[in-house]
């Protein structure tokens, strides 16, 4: 199906005498179309992207893409007649004109690009975390995203941002629960342990575009454990490479540090360090810790905030709580006591010499509003107001650029002071690692 042309359009309803209302340029494929339904291109039809589907099939999806042919008869079932592509490039390329928004399932090491692409032809963007691998990658994105906040919805798939307990634990930090904040921690525990990148093993089935999964990425042979893993569950056959990811800290680390990252108010640390296991030239660390010194501002002091993975945990606040029994979960310090969280609950822990009377839980009239249904929400700013989104990519780009320059520190193996103006360090030789080489044919501003 050849996509719909307006000049096409006008004639063939005039010879079948069909009468006519002109709209305003703009109109048939924008927000304010009669249905009042986005054309959405879907890239990435598996995995996560079997998340969006009952979503989805509330607007207009007109074009689907995905490196295994084998997705798209089940694809097609949800959204009949949706034009298919192997290749995102050549997506943007042919359907630019009849889509307003992008929803982006892909490996990670291709999400930057895309966001960036999508955004230089002003559609709107729902980025699968994390929406970058590098510092230099979160900051393009962020930068983009900025220069077209007023026109374009952004949304980070930080989906558990949507659970009550994340504004519930921000309200508790914002009014005096711990006292004057000091230090923030988050942890998660999970344990992936690889060798290496996968040994060369047999030829990609026909069905799959290998090269193109490759992307931007430098060409590693194919092997089937990529591929490996249910929907919920493929990304930890691969997102543990360096060429592929960023390990823990950019997978359970954006929703974990994003339940911190909520309550905190902050923007770019000033230094950062990191220790963890020796060094892999292949694969990112198990275990790891990373530091960020953050500054004051006009409600809190100067700031500690740290990542713990890979069974690593700060200290725990009381001999009989288990933080690893959390599993993925974020601790607030402050001069009068600690909050303990997780996703969906939260224990306070006043300091015995404390004085908490006059800490008052809101009201519920007074608590932060709930975000509700996630995606539904970056709908409903893509067809309204832009900027009402919970995660666009200013506030998690800077959340993603924070990470990713721990693991600049851990490579560096020192302790850096961070400079968030130009995005460098003091250390030559760690800058080399705020960014990544692409294979040719692969720019990431296109």
């Amino acid at each position: 199906m050849k996509p719909l042309n307006r000049r096409h359009f006008l004639k063939s309803a005039s010879a079948s005498g069909a009468g006519l209302l002109l709209l305003p340029t703009g109109t048939l494929f924008g927000q304010n179309r009669p249905s009042n339904k986005l054309n959405v291109a879907l890239i990435g039809v598996w995995g996560r992207g079997l998340a969006h589907y009952n979503t989805l099939r509330k607007e207009n999806v007109v074009a689907l893409c995905d490196v295994n042919e084998l997705r798209f008869p089940d694809a097609l079932k949800a959204f009949p007649g949706a034009r298919t592509y192997t290749d995102w490039r050549q997506l943007f390329d042919k359907e630019s004109k009849n889509i307003d928004a992008v929803v982006c399932c892909t490996p990670d090491h291709h999400h930057a690009h895309i966001a960036i692409w999508a955004m230089n032809r002003d559609k709107h963007v729902y980025m699968e975390k994390p929406i970058a691998l590098t510092v230099e990658e979160s900051r393009l994105v962020r930068a983009k995203y900025l220069e077209k906040r007023s026109k374009l919805a952004t949304q980070a798939g930080t989906q558990r941002h949507a659970l009550p307990n994340f504004n519930r634990v921000k309200e508790m930090v914002r009014d005096g629960a711990v006292g004057n904040l000091q230090g923030v921690f988050a942890w998660g525990n999970r344990q992936l342990p690889r060798p290496g990148y996968l040994p060369a093993e047999g030829s990609p089935p026909k069905s799959l575009h290998y090269d193109q999964w490759i992307g931007p990425s430098p060409y590693h042979p194919y092997n089937p454990g990529y591929f490996s893993g249910g929907p919920g569950a493929n990304c930890l056959q691969w997102n543990m490479f360096w060429d592929f990811g960023t390990g823990q800290i950019g997978d359970m680390g954006a929703h974990t540090m994003d339940l911190a990252w909520n309550a905190i108010d902050a923007k770019y640390p000033t230094a950062v360090e990191a220790k963890g296991d020796a060094f892999n030239p292949d694969v990112t660390p198990v275990k790891l810790e990373a530091h960020f010194e953050h500054p004051a501002n006009d409600w809190r002091g100067p700031i500690r905030v740290s990542w713990y993975q890979g069974k690593v945990f700060p200290t725990s606040p009381k001999k009989y709580i288990d933080l690893d029994g959390i599993g993925h979960g974020a601790m607030f310090k402050g001069n009068k006591g600690v909050l303990l969280s997780d996703f969906n609950s939260r224990m306070l822990i006043p300091d015995a010499k404390a004085d908490l009377t006059d800490y008052k839980i809101r009201p519920r009239e007074a608590q932060l509003p709930e975000v509700g249904d996630f995606q539904e929400e970056w709908i409903n700013a893509c067809k309204g107001d832009p900027t009402k989104t919970s995660c666009n990519f200013d506030y998690n780009g800077l959340m993603t650029e924070q990470m990713a320059l721990g693991l600049v520190a851990y490579r560096a193996g020192k302790k850096l002071k961070y400079d968030g103006k130009t995005g460098l360090t003091d250390d030559a030789g760690a800058n080399q690692f705020l960014g990544r080489k692409y294979r040719d044919g692969w720019a990431i501003n296109g």
